[in-house]
């Protein structure tokens, strides 16, 4: 899943490639009746609606919230979208081939849309310079809403989200606070809760923890100050390196133009399974095992699990 590195790179991309322009078409092929009501593109009652708000509208911005991508335009309409497991958005030139009933819309340009991760575009808003804004997602779990801009932060998509790890008003002291908020948690799980902090999935835990020295398993409450002062510096340099990296694309995540990034180049225990810790003088393996339901990374010498439960 795009966590805030990819949410933040596609933003900036959007900020340089679709501010000004005007939405004159839109489509969609999320027109399953198991979405019916759920004021998404996916429920294909709404997307007649959605369609009828968003034609004619001049998009003036584009911001992020957590792992949304918020795409205002005039009128004080914001298009949300949610690129959840598999989606990423999409710029350029596309033909439509009305035989491919699978996958119609073709990329034309630039180069990076005909890789085959960019192929499976589910929703599109054609734009009033030749060239369209895609949706690609392979598994079909992406949302895409309209939400006034004036209430959008009340509604259910964003109002319970922690804040920004990446704020300046984001301190320690507020970091601990977030942190206290589930002390018999895991950590790895409490600071990949949405609720507790903002925009941090699977991959940047595993690289945040394994930077800090902290097992993924280690509960809140068992960690010392300044461990989690570790954590918290670790934290902020591990997203913002992977925002100057345009974001990693270990699975299918591409940026707006269809380009891999390259933020999987400087991980250190995501997907790194099997091979020798990086930090010098370790001496460590890299391990995986299961927390939740995810795949999690650490090293088995500098990432030691305490004795208390």
């Amino acid at each position: 899943m795009p966590e805030l590195p990819e949410v933040q790179t596609t933003v900036d991309g959007l900020r340089h490639t679709v501010i000004g322009r005007r939405i004159i078409d839109a489509w969609s092929s999320y027109d399953s009746p198991y979405f019916k009501g759920s004021e998404t593109i996916k429920d294909p009652v709404y997307f007649k609606r959605f369609k009828k708000e968003v034609l004619g509208k001049k998009i003036i911005a584009a911001e992020r919230r957590a792992k949304n991508i918020l795409i205002g335009l005039s009128g004080g309409l914001t298009i949300l979208v949610h690129m959840k497991m598999t989606g990423h958005l999409l710029y350029g030139a596309y033909s439509f081939d009305k035989k491919n009933a699978k996958d119609p819309w073709q990329g034309v340009a630039p180069a990076g849309l005909r890789d085959p991760f960019n192929r499976h575009i589910r929703f599109l808003l054609q734009l009033d310079n030749g060239k369209s804004l895609a949706l690609s997602d392979m598994r079909k779990f992406g949302k895409v809403t309209a939400l006034l801009t004036s209430d959008m932060h009340r509604s259910a998509h964003l109002r319970d989200i922690g804040p920004e790890p990446l704020d300046g008003s984001f301190t320690f002291e507020r970091f601990i606070e977030r942190l206290n908020r589930k002390p018999h948690g895991k950590v790895k799980q409490v600071i990949m809760d949405q609720s507790i902090i903002a925009g941090i999935g699977n991959i940047y835990a595993d690289e945040s923890l394994w930077r800090a020295g902290i097992h993924p398993a280690e509960r809140v409450k068992n960690i010392t100050s300044a461990k989690l002062r570790s954590l918290f510096l670790a934290m902020k340099k591990v997203l913002s390196g992977g925002i100057a990296l345009g974001g990693s694309s270990t699975s299918d995540y591409r940026n707006i133009h269809g380009e891999m990034g390259t933020s999987q180049e400087a991980h250190r225990a995501y997907q790194r399974t099997g091979e020798k810790c990086t930090k010098p003088r370790c001496g460590g393996t890299i391990r995986r095992m299961t927390i939740g339901t995810r795949g999690t990374h650490y090293c088995d010498k500098h990432q030691l699990l305490s004795n208390k439960r």
